[in-house]
């Protein structure tokens, strides 16, 4: 459920949910699973083209058995910091909500969880990268850690580019 100018600052991932029982168990226990306090690092790119900016990430997360909040500062450069949030529900397996972070105004986010990864796409309130779209993944690695990733589409190649990758491990 994770950048500098437009990705990054305050990271608030909350996640109201509404499900069948087995679904329930499921879900409340990976949503269980990534509650704590968070911190790390990664990398953040403004643009596609734009050079890595390093950052540090600290966040703190509750949740219950139909939500989860993650919220949180990230930092690159000593003196960029940007705040966001995703608030997600869940209905028949399928996650939808929204995303406030990019410097875009509100994104809206829709996908589902594969596993250990919740995968969403994104669609940008305003062009990002010469399109509205982009991909968004919320990803428990291991017992102790959670990835947080975006990846857009380059608009001269074509090709997809990571524009963020924050790695934390529990506290």
């Amino acid at each position: 459920m994770c950048v500098v100018k437009r990705y990054l600052s305050g990271v608030a991932v909350a996640v109201a949910l509404t499900f069948s029982s087995p679904a329930i168990s499921q879900e409340a226990d990976f949503l269980k699973s990534v509650a704590g306090s968070w911190s790390g690092d990664g990398t953040v790119k403004v643009r596609t083209n734009s050079s890595p900016v390093n950052v540090t990430c600290e966040f703190k997360s509750g949740s219950t058995e139909t939500s989860l909040s993650l919220n949180g500062n990230c930092r690159g450069l000593l003196i960029v910091s940007r705040a966001i949030r995703a608030d997600l529900k869940i209905d028949g397996g399928k996650y939808s909500g929204s995303y406030v972070g990019a410097g875009t105004g509100t994104a809206g986010l829709s996908g589902n969880r594969n596993g250990n990864t919740i995968n969403l796409g994104i669609r940008w309130a305003k062009e990002v990268n010469g399109d509205r779209r982009a991909q968004m993944s919320i990803q428990k690695v291991g017992e102790q850690g959670m990835r947080l990733t975006t990846v857009d589409t380059d608009p001269t190649t074509g090709k997809s580019v990571v524009t963020s990758q924050i790695n934390l491990r529990r506290q």
